[in-house]
């Protein structure tokens, strides 16, 4: 790289710097109200439990009834993000058998395991769950809130 092409390079990069730091000094202030809501501890931060979900022993077959057990999967999702209880989840790529995941909003494996219970893809055995302690930001209680905001409403027949 020729000195010209250097110094723009590190021009840009102080610009980026001096960007960021700007960004920092205007931060929102702290509001205790959303901390209490969302359960925020001094770091703005709070205990969950994240569920991976693996490949069961039971495959279900393609059909009507591996149909309404999925339906059921995704109405027990709702249920519980709309209880405040599921703060996030989603499918993977089923690389090593990894097929989804679930962050609880509870600070104790034994609560998560007796909600991830309720769901019919793990009651049938089509996938098994396995149990992780998380500490991570708080503001992920505000997924489900969010995500309502980006998902349009179902087109009418």
């Amino acid at each position: 790289m020729d000195m010209k092409s250097t110094l723009a390079t590190l021009l840009a990069a102080a610009g980026l710097g001096i960007g960021l730091a700007a960004h920092a000094a205007d931060k929102p202030a702290f509001d205790p109200q959303l901390a209490k809501e969302t359960g925020a501890d001094e770091r703005g931060m709070r205990r969950y439990v994240l569920v991976i979900l693996k490949t069961g022993p039971n495959r279900m077959p393609a059909g009507p009834e591996r149909d309404e057990m999925f339906k059921g999967h995704f109405a027990n999702i709702t249920r519980l993000a709309d209880a405040g209880q599921l703060a996030l989840a989603g499918p993977l790529d089923g690389v090593d058998g990894w097929r989804g995941l679930f962050v609880f909003a509870v600070a104790e494996i034994d609560e998560a395991r007796k909600l991830v219970e309720t769901d019919p893809v793990v009651a049938k055995g089509e996938m098994v769950p396995e149990f992780h302690q998380y500490y991570g930001t708080a503001a992920l209680m505000k997924i489900t809130e969010l995500h309502a905001k980006l998902q349009p409403p179902p087109k009418k027949p």
